[in-house]
């Protein structure tokens, strides 16, 4: 059987299921469309949160970033996973209790005021749209390679299967499509790394070929990648080349980022007990760490193949011609993703990098530029299995797992759309006397509306997954983080205070980005480059000076108005009584 037809049974088998697990678990009102009935095992919940959570940056982007910047990356990983940290001793079994659809329901009835609801569905939406453009821009990556069809048709291809699943199943299908989605994922990334460990260490558990020995050479693995890369020019992998103010910034962006994301938030609102949100909690972290213990083991040992492909004799030999490159590469220049151009027409391959430190080196080699113009980062996760020569199954799985990754989280974060249009601007605010049957429908129709706009902006996405992503973690964090802490932790904060807060964060970030990254952030459009940073602080970091400027500025109002009512903070009283993380259920 060749690999497209592979593909396309191991692809399509898997989306089958999805579609078949969405029409059982179909949602026949809006508790189950927004909250599954608040009926799911913290089990079951822990993994469809870890779907949730592990998205096509997850997947996809995340090792290729790391990949190809090294040690700096790393601070997607600590970021992501600390924020699950917070989300689950500071907040989710709160929320629980508190017993709401939605974050922005939270604030609206907290904060006891349509404004701040209206603030918070801005805010949502804001992020949720950033967010999912990734999402989609990297099931359209995978589709396009593994389909063999152009970007912008794998991109729809996705569209058409989120719609079909998620406005079908609600919460109740995606959490249980979730699941079967995870177990999809984890499977697809860890079973070529095993083999990749293998192959060049010896060692079948990933995290531990990461620091092993590589057998070819008999070094260090990542002494060894240090070396080659060195050699071409390039910064060492393992060494910190960024500002270390700058990540302390981003790694708390993301952090605070990811205990205010509102898909995350409203999966702890799908459990019978306020203690289950906690062990969900617990349950996502385990398994979200058997994918992130991972993510460096394939960036590092990806980068290593890479390289000893195009220099098979060492990197101070003739490399690779171009007229025996391997299928690996003739498949993914199909797609776009991939380019090489004969800049000197020698016919071979030529990769490294162009500084002037390394221009005598290339001059005595002849080279007249680095030759390898194009490589996205997105396809590195989907090429390992092929950069490795691994099976056939094994790539078709790592087709199905990207998929799958990039549809689960789009699923989660379409939901989250949905149900503040539908929730907590029609119901709450348009029309009060609007019918459940009526505003199940107004759901679905304003999910579907959000997959077209997702689609539409991620036909030419701003940015690899991850940084798309991670401006997304930025303005969670400028925005909806404080706010909620501050609803949870502090009982005199009030409507002004929070509406003020989460409108000072939300435009100062958006404002930086702007300013730095162009409108949408397309290059070209930016009115300052990075040497005018205030303070060196780039766009991504932005999200954990947006969420002090909130902090900031709630208190200062806070401190020229009246607190919030006795029986608000009464209820915000109530919320943390511990009883409550006993097993109480929540009212």
């Amino acid at each position: 059987m060749d690999q497209y037809t592979l593909n396309l049974l191991v692809v399509g088998a898997s989306f089958a299921l999805y579609i078949g697990i969405a029409i059982w678990a179909r949602a026949g009102s809006t508790s189950e469309f927004y909250a599954a009935n608040r009926g799911v095992h913290p089990i079951l919940n822990g993994m469809a949160t870890a779907a949730d959570w592990m998205s096509a940056a997850s997947f996809i982007s995340m090792a290729g970033l790391i990949a190809f910047v090294g040690y700096d990356n790393s601070t997607f990983l600590m970021g992501w996973t600390g924020g699950y940290v917070l989300l689950a001793l500071l907040l989710a079994p709160y929320l629980r209790k508190f017993g709401r659809f939605t974050v922005p329901d939270f604030i609206g009835d907290r904060y006891y005021s349509q404004t701040a609801r209206i603030v918070a569905v801005i805010s949502l939406l804001t992020m949720s749209i950033t967010y999912v453009i990734g999402q989609m821009a990297g099931a359209g990556v995978a589709f396009a390679r593994f389909l063999e069809v152009t970007n912008q048709t794998g991109l729809l291809i996705a569209a058409v299967i989120v719609f079909l699943y998620a406005v079908i199943g609600g919460m109740k299908g995606i959490t249980y499509t979730q699941v079967a989605q995870y177990v999809v994922l984890i499977v697809a990334y860890t079973i070529p790394a095993v083999f990749i460990s293998l192959q060049l260490t010896g060692n079948f558990l990933p995290q531990l070929g990461l620091f092993g020995t590589d057998t070819a050479s008999g070094m260090p693995l990542l002494a060894k990648l240090d070396q080659i890369l060195t050699e071409l020019g390039f910064k060492t992998y393992t060494g910190q080349q960024g500002s270390t103010f700058n990540m302390v910034l981003f790694t708390m962006s993301l952090m605070i980022g990811t205990a205010g994301l509102p898909h995350v938030i409203i999966r702890f609102f799908t459990v019978p007990k306020v203690s289950d949100a906690r062990a969900s909690a617990g349950w996502a972290l385990v398994f979200i760490a058997l994918l992130y213990t991972v993510a460096p083991a394939v960036g590092a040992m990806a980068r290593l193949n890479i390289i000893t492909t195009i220099y098979p004799n060492g990197t101070d030999q003739t490399p690779l011609a171009y007229a025996d490159q391997p299928d690996w590469i003739a498949n993914w220049e199909r797609t776009g993703l991939l380019a090489f151009e004969d800049l000197n027409g020698d016919g071979l391959i030529q990769y490294y990098n162009p500084t002037d430190a390394f221009a005598q080196t290339a001059a005595e080699r002849g080279w007249a530029g680095n030759e390898m113009v194009t490589f996205n980062r997105d396809i590195l996760v989907l090429a390992n299995p092929e950069i490795a020569g691994l099976p056939p199954i094994v790539i078709a799985l790592i087709a199905a797992g990207g998929i799958a990754a990039a549809l689960s989280t789009a699923a989660g974060l379409l939901l989250a759309i949905s149900a503040a249009v539908s929730h907590d601007l029609i119901k709450s605010v348009i029309n009060p006397n609007i019918s459940e049957k009526g505003e199940l429908m107004a759901a679905r129709v304003s999910m579907g509306a959000a997959i077209i706009v997702a689609t539409s902006l991620a036909w030419n996405p701003p940015g690899f997954a991850a940084q798309v992503v991670a401006l997304a973690f930025g303005l969670a964090a400028s925005s909806l983080f404080p706010a909620i802490m501050m609803g949870i932790f502090s009982k005199k904060m009030n409507s002004a205070g929070a509406v003020t807060g989460m409108l000072v964060g939300l435009i100062s970030t958006l404002v930086y980005i702007f300013l730095y990254l162009g409108w949408f952030f397309i290059p070209g459009t930016a009115m300052l480059g990075p040497d005018q940073y205030l303070w060196g602080i780039a766009p991504a970091s932005f999200g954990t000076v947006g969420a002090i400027l909130n902090f900031a500025a709630a208190y200062l109002v806070l401190g020229m108005t009246k607190p919030a009512p006795q029986h608000i903070q009464d209820l915000v009283e109530s919320i943390r009584v511990p009883r409550g993380a006993a097993g109480a259920q929540a009212h």
